[in-house]
């Protein structure tokens, strides 16, 4: 792990690093933020995924999440949306909705994307072995994300219930098998049988987990005004399978307010106070 940036950052350090990940078989990029607390005591982690064309770079600069993180105590660690680098199979046509930046946080089956777009397995295992190997983290962690990192952060939750406190989406694609995101990312990275995409859609994941999942906190937040919110994101229902599941979802669906950074900026805080509620239990 080579650190390669450190910024002091209310009373705390915002850093990045690199390292060689065995599940991507390539470089990958990291960022960390260690509150003021991780000086003398162990942390809970919050793992943020970003969406579409980010890297771990846009939520570390953008969304202002460092202020309440260093008074709440929460180490937040920051991954890249998808394997990167030479020899790394990209769209043909260069489009932003796949391949690199879109690496949908699944295991990818269908060659050539097989050999490195296994994000899911970097994320669960790999990246969360590395920073508990690395910092004084006290076993505690949640996952928080936004659009396509909303999806990875409810699918990985709903399927690894036991390992996370809590969960927590701005804008998630809830249903990927039935928007055209979806449906385009999942027919690449899987191939056409849709029987392997239900194991990476959120409202399929919650009815096969419906009981491990009634014990954890999730909360979904989505803007009113996102230019997305009826073809790409659908978070009636996901509404819809909780409510036929029994399963209580904290909903909040916020007026006037899109899909960009400046939405995350407004209500990061409410999301890390949620999760630090659960952490620091």
């Amino acid at each position: 792990m080579k650190q390669i940036a450190e910024n002091l950052c209310f009373g705390g350090r915002q850093l990045r690093f690199e390292h060689e990940a065995q599940s991507t078989s390539c470089t990958m990029t990291f960022s960390v933020f260690l509150p003021p607390q991780a000086q003398s005591e162990a942390c809970p982690v919050l793992y943020w995924l970003s969406g579409l064309t980010c890297s771990d770079e846009n939520f570390v600069q953008k969304s202002g999440f460092q202020r309440k993180a260093a008074e709440l105590g929460l180490i937040v660690v920051a991954p890249d949306t998808s394997p990167r680098g030479e020899g790394v199979a990209d769209d043909a046509d260069g489009a932003w909705d796949f391949g690199l930046g879109a690496g949908f946080y699944l295991n990818a089956t269908k060659e050539p994307w097989s050999q490195h777009y296994r994000m899911y397995d970097y994320i669960v295992t790999e990246l969360p072995a590395l920073i508990e190997k690395s910092f004084a983290t006290n076993g505690q962690k949640s996952i928080s994300g936004h659009s396509m990192g909303g999806h990875g952060a409810l699918t990985i939750a709903f399927k690894n219930a036991s390992a996370y406190q809590s969960v927590s989406a701005f804008a998630p694609i809830v249903a990927p098998i039935q928007v055209p995101w979806g449906q385009k990312a999942f027919a690449g990275y899987l191939g056409e049988d849709q029987t392997s995409w239900q194991d990476y859609d959120s409202c399929e994941l919650l009815r096969a987990h419906a009981a491990q999942l009634k014990a954890m906190p999730i909360k979904i937040d989505q803007g009113a005004s996102d230019s997305f919110l009826e073809q790409q994101l659908k978070p009636d229902l996901l509404l819809a399978a909780a409510k036929e599941q029994g399963i209580e979802l904290n909903y909040q669906l916020r007026d006037g307010y899109d899909h960009s950074y400046f939405y995350i900026a407004s209500f990061i805080d409410e999301h890390l106070a949620f999760h630090a509620a659960q952490l620091r239990k």
